[in-house]
């Protein structure tokens, strides 16, 4: 009988649905897209390693420094909770090779910093312990180097100059994204002890650390915190950064913005709850006289009332199930346009806006089948 009634207003029928067709594609829409932008933040947050520790120390005075002695010195003291650590040394100048050249950066790091940032060595070698005791002037490269200096796998035992200063390529880099400057690939890493000379500054900056266990993140954050309260004195003079800690408050924040644009979008659901109820009033005004023939010949209040409640469902449910779909496909397109991604609804946010959607139909419904149950039927009858 819904289906039958809804059928025969199919204009008014749809025009009542699109309130919750525009709800609840907004809410499907809006949960899909933030979820993705979210795993696409943590998945690149993961590539740099969520168990890394970054350490800036400023500049101040001679004595107020930290050198990679003490700070190896600190963690094999602290075996139980740090993995690893490497100096992190910028050095900035004119990157060439043969004719060609241009204006780059050299980063400084230590034997371990491979493993620490999931860096995998496509051809040759990384950097070794024997270079960095050794000063060697030797540097591994990314693929955006290798092609615009060398050639593809033409790279290695080739030289290059930074600022000047010779250097053997003793190892290439996998590619990462797509070989272009600034990209991931724009990359040269040379052994730290080196990059302290070429920069006639033995103060290193920058660490990064790596921890065991990342369940007990805070408190090894909080040892090296202290540790490096004792060299410096004044916490206003370095900076602690947590891999983990960053993905955290990202993702809180993401979850608070998500939930203002759900509540947000939920508002036309509100709009649309309120239009199936003023429709369903008007239809109850007008099957007044078929109310009253009902009555006469033995429903019931129940009878009546489950009759609209049922039909104000149906077209929720209907107008839910439309909105699914549209929000489904729209995220799908948006996600691979914008995110480049394919983003598709989860389960759980679909029963969740099915749910919802018979839920308001039922609610709104409610007091209009309420009104045309409590009709008198003789007084029903008599209506024109």
């Amino acid at each position: 009988m819904a289906m039958a009634t809804i059928w025969a207003s199919k204009v008014r029928s749809f025009l009542t649905m699109l309130g919750i067709i525009i709800g609840i594609a907004a809410v499907i829409i809006l949960v899909s897209l933030m979820g993705g932008l979210t795993q696409q933040l943590t998945d690149m947050f993961d590539d740099l390693g969520t168990n890394t520790i970054q350490v800036a120390i400023m500049s101040r005075a001679e004595t107020k420094k930290v050198d990679p002695d003490e700070m190896y010195e600190f963690l094999d003291e602290n075996k139980d909770l740090f993995e690893d650590v490497s100096p992190n040394i910028s050095v900035s100048g004119t990157i060439k090779c043969g004719t060609e050249n241009e204006s780059g950066t050299a980063t400084g790091v230590s034997e371990g910093y491979a493993d620490m940032k999931r860096l995998t060595v496509e051809q040759g070698r990384f950097i070794q312990y024997s270079d960095i005791m050794n000063i060697s002037k030797v540097c591994v490269i990314g693929t955006y180097q290798e092609q615009n200096f060398f050639g593809k796998g033409n790279a290695l035992g080739q030289t290059l100059k930074i600022n000047g200063t010779v250097y053997t390529v003793v190892g290439v880099l996998e590619e990462k994204e797509d070989s272009t400057s600034g990209s991931g690939d724009d990359a040269i890493y040379i052994p730290y002890s080196t990059a302290i000379k070429m920069n006639k500054n033995s103060t290193v900056s920058s660490y990064i650390l790596t921890a065991v266990d990342e369940d007990r993140i805070t408190e090894t954050t909080a040892v090296l915190k202290q540790f490096l309260n004792q060299k410096i004195g004044d916490e206003d003079y370095y900076q602690v950064i947590s891999m983990k800690e960053m993905i955290d408050q990202m993702t809180t924040m993401m979850n608070s913005m998500q939930t203002v644009l759900v509540c947000i979008a939920g508002i036309s659901l509100l709009v649309g709850g309120i239009g199936i109820m003023n429709i369903m009033l008007v239809s109850v005004t007008e099957r007044t006289r078929e109310i009253g023939i009902r009555k006469s010949l033995g429903a019931k209040q129940k009878n009546i009332m489950m009759q609209f409640v049922i039909e104000a469902g149906t077209v929720s449910c209907i107008g839910g199930v439309i909105g699914i779909i549209f929000g489904s496909l729209v995220s799908i397109g948006a996600g691979k346009l914008l995110l480049d991604s394919l983003i598709a609804p989860s389960v759980v946010s679909i029963i969740v806006a099915f749910t919802v959607s018979v839920a308001i139909g039922i609610g709104f419904g409610y007091l209009p089948a309420k009104k045309a149950a409590q009709l008198n039927p003789i007084d029903a009858l008599r209506y024109d």
